[in-house]
């Protein structure tokens, strides 16, 4: 007799940079979420596909969680705490060479306070190549002392450790249900976004300080050619002229890099030649505009 089909969704929790992202493509075993060694680079909710055998597991990478001080702020940390609510398990994962910082204490009060009764929870305890063994066992006793959790992980997202023993046993634990997907589909966000995010990712790494929390990107126009190429048009906003010169570097050379790249890595996701247009608009209310939410998949009332 034939294995159950099964499927869910697994909510990655997290604070900022806790290594959500990184797991979701190790999980997916592609980019499909941008990672970089900013806080806060996950805005929306993007969801990652893994096939483990007969079963769907649905990641969901969330924004990390975080005491927001803007609207795009509280926007992000909805739209992470509606990630988890609406999941059949959750997943905290910690920083091993962090451990329970207040932000994680933070996380098991709210968790107590807003996870759904019944709502199974994990734990697993990221970068464990940074500590050493018995650190980890005693940070592992201290987190489940705080909080009563059904498994304990510990994994290293980006060298993969870990990984396969954590996705086998939510794929065992997920319940039996037709696959929400295509088995070859590996997201649930339209080209156009993945698109914006690897150029805002491009962003994040080159510049500095504040910046990148400042601006945002947006795909305008996307046109696929009879030569088998694309035309991506998108569109940089941020909030002052000075950012755009920035943006701009000296005779262009920054933006010029920035497109470079993002051009590479999109041509290799889509597997065509990309022609990439970049744009930079000074919009100095963008962060207040529904529209803008809108096109980061986040909720503008969230953020009231």
């Amino acid at each position: 007799m034939a294995e159950p089909k099964r499927a869910g969704f697994v909510a990655l929790i997290g604070e900022p940079n806790a290594g959500k992202s990184t797991l979701l493509n190790q999980m997916v075993g592609a980019k499909v979420s941008i990672v970089t060694h900013k806080v806060q680079t996950t805005r929306a909710r993007i969801r990652g596909i893994c096939m483990a055998g007969q079963t769907q597991i649905v990641f969901v990478d969330t924004p990390g969680l975080f005491r927001p001080r803007r609207r795009l702020d509280r926007a992000m940390v909805a739209a992470a705490w509606g990630g988890a609510a609406d999941a059949d398990i959750i997943v905290l994962l910690i920083e091993a060479h962090r451990g329970l910082t207040e932000g994680v204490k933070a996380i098991l009060d709210a968790l107590k306070d807003r996870a759904p009764q019944g709502q199974r929870i994990a734990l697993a305890i990221n970068k464990i190549d940074r500590v050493k063994a018995e650190a980890l066992l005693g940070l592992a006793e201290e987190m489940n002392a705080a909080f009563t959790f059904e498994r304990t992980f510990m994994i290293s997202a980006e060298r993969g450790h870990g990984v396969e023993d954590l996705r086998d046993w939510l794929a065992a634990e997920l319940p039996e249900h037709a696959w929400f997907y295509p088995e070859d589909q590996i997201a649930d966000v339209p080209m156009r976004a993945i698109a914006a995010e690897i150029t805002r990712e491009k962003l994040t790494l080159r510049l500095h300080e504040e910046l990148p929390y400042q601006l945002t990107v947006e795909t305008e126009q996307w046109q696929d050619r009879p030569d088998g190429s694309t035309r991506i048009d998108q569109v940089i906003y941020v909030a002052r002229d000075g950012h755009k010169g920035i943006v701009l570097g000296r005779k262009g050379e920054t933006i010029k890099g920035i497109s470079t790249a993002a051009r590479a890595e999109i041509a290799e996701f889509l597997g065509r030649p990309v022609h990439l247009f970049l744009q930079v608009k000074v919009r100095p209310n963008w962060e207040d505009e529904a529209e803008r939410y809108k096109e980061m998949g986040l909720d503008f009332k969230d953020g009231a």
